[in-house]
């Protein structure tokens, strides 16, 4: 059975196309030949509805982005954006429906929408529509926009699109010199939390040479770079609520002065670009071990590098939790600001 042979779904899709919204999609893109999605915006007063919000405003194009992204295997499906300023006039709705109309470019049959409210408003915009509402009492999934911008996403993650997740992932890097307990620290955290974690790729890296003492090269270190922020994008995608990673580029930065006595231009470029919502500073204060890549377990040595390295967080304005402690302390600090980033 088909409605029509254009429809529409429209709306802001603030902050993101949740599931609900998905699911109204599908459902109307089986009630007609072709469907258009239409993402109006006005980003002055979107921001004035996320005064207070628990969600930061997303920008439209990225709105418009997931879209594409979630109907990618739906070929009747067509994404589109409309500027529509909203100053609480009817004409406003005029204004957007011509826009509608424009990037459409043919009659509409169908209007979709989960709001009885909207008739009226509809029936006056597009006289020749049917309005046809998709599961107003929210049956199929209990959320809304406002519900995630007030209560945050945290909250609501089952919620969101497996594409949009990756956006509102946490990510929460664990720093600090050589056998500090990162390594150990990160896969605990991801266990814990039943989500991915990054392992420090320099490490793969000089096991894969076989060695590391006497044989590191300048150019290993922006490769390194590369390929742990690789790692990062990828594992993202499978996050659960919080990814936890080991070491970046700072740290990256750190070792190619302390092995090779040099900073590189080429890394401060990937610091500029990378962002993580906690650092773990992780004190040189537990038992060193020799694992067959480390150079530096003398004491003195060790603080001394631990200083370099917060000179160099400072340097980049990182701020950092303070990691110290016995391995149960250093687990429930851990723990604890995990669960306060998480609203835990």
């Amino acid at each position: 059975m088909t409605l029509g042979k254009v429809g529409m779904y429209g709306g802001k899709f603030l902050p993101f196309p949740h599931l609900g919204h998905v699911y109204a999609m599908i459902k109307a893109s089986t009630l007609v030949d072709e469907l258009h999605v239409v993402v109006s915006h006005d980003t002055k007063y979107e921001k004035q509805l996320h005064d207070g919000a628990k969600v930061e405003h997303v920008d439209y194009k990225m709105r418009v982005r997931w879209w594409t992204q979630i109907t990618k295997d739906l070929p009747h499906v067509h994404i589109h954006e409309v500027y529509e300023e909203q100053t609480g006039s009817f004409s406003d709705w005029e204004k957007g429906r011509d826009g509608i109309m424009k990037v459409v470019g043919k009659p509409i049959d169908v209007v979709f929408s989960s709001e009885h409210d909207y008739t009226p408003i509809f029936e006056k915009l597009y006289p020749n529509a049917i309005h046809h509402i998709i599961d107003s009492m929210r049956e199929a999934y209990n959320i809304s926009g406002t519900k995630i911008r007030t209560e945050g996403v945290m909250k609501h993650w089952d919620m969101i699109p497996k594409i949009v997740q990756p956006y509102f992932a946490k990510k929460v890097v664990t720093v600090g010199t050589e056998s500090c307990g990162k390594s150990t620290m990160v896969k605990n955290l991801a266990t814990l939390y039943n989500t991915s974690y990054v392992e420090e790729f320099g490490r793969t890296f000089y096991e894969r040479l076989g060695g590391c003492e006497g044989i590191t090269m300048l150019e290993d270190y922006a490769e390194i770079a590369f390929e742990h922020k690789y790692h990062e994008k990828m594992e993202l995608q499978k996050a659960n609520k919080v990814l936890f990673i080991d070491t970046e580029a700072i740290v990256t930065q750190y070792f190619s002065k302390a092995y090779l006595g040099e900073f590189q231009d080429i890394l401060d470029e990937v610091i500029k670009l990378q962002k993580y919502d906690l650092w773990l500073f992780l004190e040189p204060d537990v038992k060193w071990v020799d694992d067959g890549t480390r150079s530096f377990g003398e004491q003195k040595i060790r603080e001394e590098n631990n200083e370099l390295l917060k000179s160099l967080l400072r340097q980049h304005g990182v701020d950092y939790i303070t990691v110290s402690g016995d391995y149960n302390d250093r687990l429930n600090k851990c723990v604890s600001s995990v669960n306060e980033l998480l609203e835990i």
